[in-house]
């Protein structure tokens, strides 16, 4: 029997999310996700989880908004709806034979979330259940600001003491992000390493977009920063200029000028970042040869957002001009800029908070998707081996 798949989650503000697949079921009357493939609808072939990574913005909703669990403590409703016929995306689905409604956890019981006020710091620690002492990891997100705490609680799932740092837009931090100053990320790895729960010696740290340019930055000039995953990042300092004590990295700027608009009003930044292979650029470069401890670069080969590729390759030839191998790359034909944990809706195209625009993030969907899955075991592997 023909039947189509249908997944439908909203998000905290009530946008509602779908996706569809068509399947036969067989001579039972069964299917398997986990091995019966998928013949047409949002994706193809065998995926078990390609009804989560392929959610969307319902036809009703705004385009280009992104499914982003805020809420850590609750889980992800998702509705699954199986429907007789195979029905294209977007049309009117046959009538429904069957329905359930799965949750995604974003947290394991007795995983506990501390918000956190500490000095000039802001932000939440999630810790795993037991008595630890547990490797200890800094997660920060890109230039859109404010809390977000979803890996990070995955992180604790997963037994990592990780603290989910904000640096601009949350609580009494600045608004905007003019200048960044390093003592505050210095501070935060102080506290991480010295809370009773943390095993030390080092921590870790795991940042994407800009996120992941701090994380080179802690890495290169904190002693207690000894393992920084970089996702999709920049090998110099960019946008806000950074400082710490005497010494300041000018940020790297977008021109405008180099901004292209699609018919669609889709912008596409991908050749807007100065140049940072440019010799009059070489102030905003991280030393990162200076760093002790081990880099894991990871990124998307379609990533749209910025040249994520070339600025891993900078990184890797400056690192190994000084005789160093302290790093591994993980690098993803088809997968776009924001390599977020397994299953996360992907988003080829997302409004950008700052510009209030839709901006090109690249990638195709099923290749994200399995770059999500794979990197996520790999970044665990990496901070274990590191942090203990």
């Amino acid at each position: 029997q023909p039947v189509t798949l249908r997944a439908v989650a909203a998000d905290d503000h009530g946008c509602l999310f779908q996706s569809c697949a068509h399947y036969r079921a067989d001579s039972r009357g069964e299917l398997h996700l986990g091995t019966d493939a998928s013949h047409g609808g949002d994706y193809t072939g065998v995926e078990p989880m390609g009804l989560f990574w392929s959610l969307a913005p319902a036809g009703m909703e705004k385009p280009y908004q992104r499914l982003v669990p805020r809420n850590t403590g609750a889980p992800m409703k998702v509705e699954v709806l199986v429907h007789q016929g195979h029905s294209p995306p977007g049309s009117m689905p046959g009538p429904v034979v069957a329905k359930a409604e799965v949750q995604r956890l974003f947290a394991a019981p007795g995983v506990r979330r501390i918000r956190l006020k500490e000095g000039v710091v802001r932000g939440s620690l999630f810790l795993p259940p037991g008595d630890g002492p547990f490797p200890g990891v800094i997660d920060m997100y890109g230039d859109e600001g404010g809390l977000i705490e979803f890996r990070s609680s995955l992180l604790a799932t997963h037994g990592f003491a990780a603290l989910s740092l904000p640096y601009f837009d949350f609580e009494d931090l600045p608004r905007v992000m003019k200048e960044l100053k390093l003592e505050y990320f210095e501070e935060a790895a102080r506290f991480l390493q010295r809370h009773p729960k943390v095993k030390g010696p080092g921590v870790g740290v795991l940042g994407t977009g800009k996120g992941a340019e701090l994380a080179l930055s802690m890495i290169t000039f904190l002693p207690e920063v000894v393992a920084a995953v970089s996702i999709s990042g920049c090998s110099s300092n960019t946008i806000a200029d950074l400082r710490y004590g005497e010494m300041t990295l000018p940020g790297l700027r977008f021109d405008m000028k180099k901004v292209s608009v699609s018919d669609s009003g889709v912008f596409d930044i991908f050749e807007a970042l100065d140049d940072p292979a440019n010799p009059a650029n070489s102030p905003s470069v991280i030393p990162i040869e200076k760093a002790e401890g081990h880099f894991l670069l990871v990124v998307g080969e379609d990533d749209r957002m910025w040249k994520s590729s070339l600025y891993a390759e900078l990184a890797i030839r400056r690192l190994r001009q000084h005789g160093k191998e302290n790093f591994e790359l993980l690098s993803y034909p088809g997968a776009g800029h924001r390599i977020d944990p397994p299953s996360t809706p992907f988003c080829q195209v997302a409004m950008d908070r700052v510009l209030g625009v839709p901006v090109l993030g690249g990638g195709e969907s099923k290749a994200h998707a399995h770059a999500q899955e794979h990197s996520w075991g790999k970044i665990q592997e990496f901070l274990h081996l590191h942090l203990g």
